[in-house]
């Protein structure tokens, strides 16, 4: 399962509300991490949303490397890093990460970076299910 299915992206309106609204947020450089559980049952456990500002990136063309940069690195990662790590029967898992970093940074450095975010995401959520 080394693909990343259209069913992985969030594109749900209501999700999206749901998860900017009510859910719980980090920061590790230079990703902005959102994430939220929902009790619903799905085909993958996570549904993520990959944002890269127009503000900071004026041309389509450096939003869209880095797009497919992120996209390459957490497809690569996502079964080993991700899915077996998730505590189980919380619902799915929404996330959203949101490059923020100032210049385009090389695949490795962001495969580097977006592990070490995976990590931190999943010791939040060990810790807010212990709360």
């Amino acid at each position: 399962m080394k693909k990343f299915y259209k069913e992985e992206r969030l594109c749900s309106r209501k999700y999206l509300d749901l998860l900017f609204k009510n859910g719980s947020s980090f920061l590790l450089y230079p990703f902005r991490v959102s994430y939220r559980f929902v009790d619903q049952t799905a085909a993958f456990p996570v549904q993520v949303v990959i944002n890269v500002p127009k503000k900071r990136y004026k041309h389509a063309v450096d939003r869209n490397l880095l797009k497919r940069r992120i996209r390459e690195a957490y497809r690569l990662q996502k079964q080993d890093g991700l899915y077996e790590l998730l505590p189980e029967n919380n619902g799915l898992l929404l996330l959203s990460l949101q490059f923020v970093g100032k210049q385009k940074y090389e695949f490795s450095f962001i495969e580097k970076k977006l592990s070490a975010v995976l990590k931190k995401l999943l010791s939040n959520v060990k810790n807010d299910q212990g709360n």
